[in-house]
């Protein structure tokens, strides 16, 4: 039998990906140390590659796994290694995380849901590059009903205009309004221009019925409170 005869071994990366495969499967995600469960994810968009090394670069690019899945598409394209399938991939996972905490507060109200509501703001809002702007919509009997986002803002200001903020509410036949927002430093303290315009929306809701029930504000570090430290 020659050299040419012999029967090529497979990559060894291949049977790496088995045996994480078959870890995950038979232990769930708690088996698997962050880089091992990115490792998977782009397994799936980049079946030709080992892509640990790629997986560990992204970690220590962005931060952390949540970063990662909630980072903007030009910064991991950016990522030499990453195309649009691998983009598009790790971008899947942060969408369905963040659908899945939202329906465990969507239609339900929100005064039993507390905890649930701060678990789906902390995944949506607190990795984010960019500051992002939510309303949450509640009806008569605190269901919410609706949750919408604002334009999107710089690294630190997105701007919230209170007669838009009325005309929705009113379009939807809402009664309360919870304001949600992301602090990107991390740091959920509320600036001046938070407390400032928090006053502005309080006072246009107001007089037409609508209560403006709590504004949240959320950061890597926690989440802070306008209604628990008295701010409305």
């Amino acid at each position: 039998m020659t050299p040419a005869d012999v029967p090529a071994e497979p990559p060894h990366h291949l049977g790496h990906r088995q045996r994480l495969r078959q870890r995950f499967l038979s232990g769930g995600a708690e088996t698997l140390p962050d880089y091992e469960l990115l490792e998977l994810v782009l397994c799936l968009a980049i079946p030709q590659r080992d892509v640990k090394p790629l997986a560990k670069d992204l970690l220590a690019r962005f931060g952390g796994f949540p970063e990662v899945v909630h980072a903007d598409l030009p910064a991991l394209l950016a990522v030499s290694g990453i195309k649009e399938n691998a983009a598009a991939a790790i971008k899947i996972i942060g969408a369905a995380a963040t659908r899945l905490a939202r329906s465990q507060v969507l239609g339900k109200p929100i005064l039993a849901s507390w905890e649930k509501l701060l678990d789906y703001c902390k995944i949506a809002f607190a990795h984010l590059p960019q500051e992002r702007f939510h309303l949450l919509f509640l009806d008569r009997k605190n269901a919410l009903i609706a949750d919408e986002a604002q334009q999107k803002g710089t690294i630190d200001h997105t701007p919230v205009y209170p007669r838009e903020v009325v005309k929705r509410a009113l379009e939807l036949n809402a009664s309360a309004i919870i304001m949600v927002h992301n602090h990107p430093s991390g740091d959920p303290a509320p600036s001046q221009a938070d407390i400032e315009m928090t006053g502005r929306i309080r006072d246009a809701a107001g007089p037409i019925g609508i209560i403006l029930y709590d504004h949240l504000v959320i950061g890597k570090s926690g989440c802070f409170s306008f209604r628990s430290n008295g701010l409305i």
